[in-house]
């Protein structure tokens, strides 16, 4: 991944909280500065890789406050939506014939819950302090289908009186950063502020590796 490409976390503040929440559905195969797909690039690797800029801070903020640190990825519903049997297709992520625009959305959304999935369980073996969750904030008004110009206009109308807020959206994923209820829980999947079901595919652990092993090896070409 080229370094030009990328913003420096220099900064030694202390931190106990993250919230990662990108997401671009574009049409067409578009492709990011560094040459990898746009959905996966910005929805996936970037909280992938600020994250782990961010690790060591966390643990010893955490470490040394004694409070418990939470990364907060926010997904979305669509990652069970339109993927493959295999969940991931790691072959074809960055070949241009090889997924169409919505299918590299939801899959860069089930990406968000196993970085999440995988997290917790490296926290837990290595007794770290720090949960990590995914977060579905519903349907909110927002500008993502602005490169779409039907389902832009549908949002446009009848999405402002079937979609929530981008204040309520952001319930949920505010819940799982902050409330002293979700103390302790990780790995999860929320919606409605509730700890949810994902999809099967979401819930594989092997998968969970896979992608992180994939997601080190993209960073590091």
């Amino acid at each position: 991944m080229a370094a030009t490409s990328l913003i420096p976390v220099t900064s030694t503040a202390a931190r106990d909280s993250l919230r990662n929440n990108a997401g671009v559905l574009t049409r067409n195969h578009t492709c990011s500065c560094d040459g990898l797909e746009l959905h996966f690039a910005t929805n996936h690797i970037g909280h992938f890789l600020l994250t782990n800029l961010l690790l060591e801070n966390m643990k010893s903020t955490c470490r040394d406050s004694g409070t418990e640190g939470r990364i907060v990825n926010v997904t979305s519903v669509g990652h069970a939506m339109m993927t493959y049997p295999e969940g991931i297709c790691f072959d074809k992520i960055h070949d241009p014939s090889g997924l169409n625009d919505f299918i590299a959305y939801c899959q860069s959304k089930l990406a968000n819950i196993l970085h999440s999935n995988e997290l917790s369980r490296i926290f837990k073996e290595e007794g770290v302090n720090i949960s990590a969750n995914a977060v579905h904030p519903g349907v909110i008004m927002t500008n993502i289908f602005r490169d779409r110009t039907i389902v832009g206009a549908f949002f446009n109308t009848i999405g402002r009186i079937i979609c929530r807020r981008v204040e309520q959206g952001a319930a949920t994923t505010c819940y799982v950063a902050m409330h002293p209820q979700v103390k302790g829980i990780s790995g999860k999947y929320f919606a409605d502020c509730n700890i949810s079901s994902p999809s099967l595919q979401a819930s594989d652990a092997e998968l969970a590796k896979k992608l992180w092993q994939f997601s080190l090896q993209t960073l590091s070409s």
